[in-house]
């Protein structure tokens, strides 16, 4: 094991002989299947933490085994198929969104070179020049298995939940991909594993004279582009509070709905498997890949090389789904309006001005502007946009209109609110019938109206 950790290049996978890449494959495989039980299971221990109840305790070990259990009975469970579905979409729709997702990972770098069965290998199945816009293809082709599944269902639920789902892509993605156009322009590369390697080590500038070191991960030095992609990361997966495609309060279940037995489990093993691979292609492109943290790093020099990568790459995994559960347990699920609407009048505004300013501050970090008139300019760029935002006008809210104003603007005999008098009018299709009152005797008071008076 070498005592650094050493970063691939595109030539490193052109070496790999094919039983190697056929290991790495399988390995690959399992290990998706594996983290998607696991992840089940933690997050139901999770949010049962977060709501002071027993978890999941009696299969297997504290019931790491019911994962499992589920996973193994969903195959035999009787299949249900609408006799107005479309049998050949129905099929393909769930495996259209299995395949992309285990796509995805194989550009994911889970470590460097490392030596397996006497061959250096990187510990990443491949890698080519334009690796991100792989991940960002089936990122996009995943939802054609959402939509198509809500169609071919032949019900009206589940085609609603596709067309919010189509919508919610549409929104969401133009987001991410406006968020990782920063780490292009920073890193200098579309390739996964040379991001990773640009993360390596600190970023040395020029601050009025004084040198300071920024730190090399991107989530600090493109803290905007950080935060929108964790934003969009949830819309992007379908994850609360953004699982409108699958609200169970307004539209069932979704666009899986008429799914059951093996089907079903095919989407409910992409959706894990999606929210892992937002977290690793976050942690391939904001937080370092698989190298150690800097504390870690200043302490033991060889804490990235060889298979430890794994162990630093993992944490920071499970970190970021660790936010995925805290979102689910604690956040309720916003109005489609609001949702459409934070993601193209907020998201995606911030994110172009953000570009525009970084492109910029490259251009004047270039050698075009001294170093006391680009922090000056800089300054000067950033305090504009603060006001501008801040005095940005904003609508206006319609007056709320009292109830006799209300009244007043309604033609005649309009009821826009429920009567004054609290008295529900009966309702047309209800039999009614006369009761015959007589009036009743006190004593030798004669009728009540009587005994009143007396």
């Amino acid at each position: 094991m070498a005592a650094h950790a050493q970063d691939p290049t595109l030539q490193t996978f052109e070496q790999d002989v094919w039983w190697i890449t056929l290991i790495k494959l399988v390995g690959l495989f399992a290990l998706l299947l594996i983290l998607t039980l696991f992840t089940i299971n933690y997050e139901r221990k999770v949010v049962a933490r977060m709501a002071v109840r027993p978890g999941p305790n009696q299969v297997g070990f504290r019931g790491y085994l019911t994962s499992l259990s589920d996973g193994l009975k969903l195959p035999f469970k009787e299949e249900i198929i609408p006799r107005t579905a479309d049998k050949v979409v129905y099929f393909i729709a769930p495996v259209i969104s299995a395949t992309t997702a285990f796509t995805a990972f194989s550009v994911i770098p889970f470590g460097g070179v490392v030596n397996m069965f006497g061959h250096q290998t990187a510990l990443q199945l491949t890698d080519v020049p334009v690796s991100v816009l792989v991940l960002l293809a089936c990122s996009s082709m995943s939802v054609y298995g959402v939509v198509l599944a809500g169609w071919a269902s032949g019900s009206t639920y589940p085609l609603l939940g596709g067309l919010r789902s189509s919508a919610q892509m549409i929104s969401y993605e133009v987001a991410m991909g406006l968020s990782i156009v920063a780490v292009f322009m920073t890193a200098g590369s579309m390739s996964t594993s040379q991001i990773v390697a640009a993360q390596a080590s600190g970023d040395p500038t020029t601050i009025f004279g004084t040198e300071i070191t920024m730190p090399g991960w991107y989530a600090l030095q493109l803290l905007p582009s950080f935060v929108i992609y964790l934003i969009a990361a949830v819309g992007e997966t379908n994850r609360a509070p953004f699982d409108l495609p699958e609200a169970e309060s307004e539209l069932v279940g979704g666009f899986h709905t008429e799914y059951s037995s093996f089907k079903f489990a095919l989407f409910f093993l992409a959706e894990y498997i999606n929210m892992i691979t937002v977290s690793a292609f976050c942690t391939t492109l904001f937080l370092g890949g698989w190298r150690a943290p800097w504390p870690i790093t200043a302490i033991w020099a060889g804490a990235s090389s060889g298979y430890f990568a794994l162990i630093w790459f993992f944490l920071k995994v499970f970190a970021l789904l660790f936010g995925f559960i805290w979102l689910r347990a604690t956040l309720p699920r916003m109005r489609y309006d609001q949702f459409m609407r934070f993601g193209w009048k907020v998201l995606i505004p911030i994110n172009l001005v953000w570009i525009l300013f970084l492109a910029y501050y490259k251009v004047a970090r270039s050698g075009a502007l001294s170093d006391e008139a680009r922090w000056g300019s800089t300054i000067a760029v950033v305090l504009v946009i603060l006001i501008v935002a801040w005095r940005w006008p904003s609508p206006e809210k319609p007056r709320q209109r009292s109830i006799e104003e209300e009244l007043a603007r309604r033609p005649p005999g309009s009821f826009p609110v429920p009567p004054m008098d609290l008295q529900i009018p009966p309702s047309p299709r209800a039999r009614r019938a006369v009761a015959e009152r007589t009036p009743a005797t006190v004593g030798d008071a004669g009728p009540i109206e009587d005994a009143k008076e007396v």
